[in-house]
């Protein structure tokens, strides 16, 4: 089991605020997410600009569109540097194989990408109504799009900690789960539903844990990124049952 990489979300609305939250953040803030606020608000050069001062970008786009449009869009993001670009995997299976024709082959070393199964906003209720059915379980439906997203040759999928099991027996050893809606411990959920610590990150072999308000609304950020890390650390360091 290896430690989750963290990835600090910059929801702000100016490359201003980005910088000024990064520089309170100091070396141990080395991968970001530019995400739709930041990015519509900033445009490319916020990535640029990212890439400039060392870190590695996460551009959570979540494209979802034509085929062909999604395709290009990859390919710009490719060449802005970005390492890694979500895609919604329920676009469809010719929708996910252009975006990945477009990136070149997995394991390059070129951007990845990964499927956005379901939304860590969404409650079941939700689910159920969005995909038009009386009875819908949002780990069955995360299991069913991380299978479509493999098959098409996804590099990974955006999923909640709690669907990690599913994933894992469902999917080959080195596709890739990122998950956000983390949050430490004793802080309010906010506007996510399925929620979820470091630590049970860490347990349940997340390769990636996105790190939004809990740390970077924090009265210091810093010192919140530091309670995060550690706890992965020791999350890592205890012994396996058994």
């Amino acid at each position: 089991m290896r430690r989750p990489i963290p990835i600090i979300a910059l929801d702000v609305p100016a490359r201003a605020d980005a910088e000024s939250l990064l520089d309170r953040l100091g070396p141990a803030a080395d991968f970001v997410k530019v995400g739709l606020q930041l990015f519509t608000a900033e445009g490319p050069d916020v990535v640029r600009a990212m890439r400039d001062r060392g870190c590695r970008v996460f551009l959570d786009l979540k494209l979802h569109d034509i085929p062909n449009t999604v395709a290009h869009a990859v390919e710009s993001a490719a060449r802005l540097g970005a390492d890694l670009l979500t895609v919604h995997a329920s676009g469809g299976a010719a929708m996910l194989r252009a975006a990945r024709q477009a990136a070149g082959t997995r394991g390059e070393g070129g951007i990845g990408l990964l499927g956005v199964t379901v939304l860590t906003s969404l409650s079941a209720d939700e689910v159920a109504e969005a995909w038009g059915r009386d009875r819908v379980s949002a780990e069955d439906e995360v299991e069913r799009l991380a299978r479509l997203a493999e098959g098409a040759g996804m590099d990974g999928v955006v999923a909640s900690v709690h669907e990690l099991p599913v994933i894992r027996r469902a999917t080959g050893g080195d596709f890739r789960v990122l998950t956000p809606g983390i949050r430490l411990a004793g802080d309010a959920a906010g506007d996510q539903a399925r929620v979820a610590t470091p630590g049970q990150a860490a347990r349940l072999g997340s390769d990636y844990i996105v790190l939004g308000r809990s740390v970077t609304a924090a009265a210091d950020p810093a010192e919140a990124l530091r309670r995060a890390i550690g706890e992965l650390d020791d999350a890592l360091s205890e012994p396996i049952a058994g």
